[in-house]
């Protein structure tokens, strides 16, 4: 049995997954998630399989649909579908969803993108960039998948959205 549940508070398995699952200059050092999840802007979804930890999705409510902006699944976890039925959960509870990911340029990220395209997503052809999180380091170029959709949005505009909320950008 799978469950997501919203806690306040990330534990020491989603920190040292948050740190394995993803490469410093594509995280926000540890204090500054604390920081964002104080303020309620950014929010934690634990994942559990059959009670063990299995995993963690760090997202932000923002006006018009539901920024993923960290998704991971424990390695000891991974197979039998664990992804797709966690996307699907995401979908059910937040509706529009709008994820990263990087280019399509390693086979790596071009299986991500399959896995998401599998599941509804559409890919923005607009490149796009994560301003970075550590002084120092450059931009990191990705792309936008959007999953759901309203009249007249735009990669624009979502992505005017997530600078504003998420990157604290004009």
């Amino acid at each position: 049995m799978i469950t997501l549940k919203p806690v306040s508070t990330p534990d020491e398995a989603v920190r040292e997954l948050y740190e394995e699952a993803f490469p410093y200059e594509e995280r926000r050092d540890w204090p500054v998630v604390l920081s964002l999840m104080e303020t309620g802007k950014q929010r934690l979804l634990h994942l559990t399989k059959d009670g063990q930890f299995a995993g963690f999705v760090f997202y932000w409510p923002l006006p018009d649909f539901t920024f993923i902006e960290y998704f991971a699944v424990h390695t000891a976890t991974r197979g039998g579908g664990i992804g797709t039925y966690i996307m699907e959960e995401l979908e059910k509870m937040f509706g529009r969803l709008v994820l990263e990911v990087e280019p399509p340029l390693t086979e790596q990220a071009r299986r991500r993108i399959v896995f998401y395209e599998r599941l509804g997503y559409k890919m923005f052809d607009e490149p796009y960039f994560q301003p970075p999180h550590h002084e120092g380091y450059a931009e990191l170029e990705l792309r936008l998948m959007k999953k759901g959709s309203t009249q007249g949005e735009t990669f624009h505009s979502i992505k005017n959205q997530i600078y504003h909320y998420v990157y604290n950008l004009s």
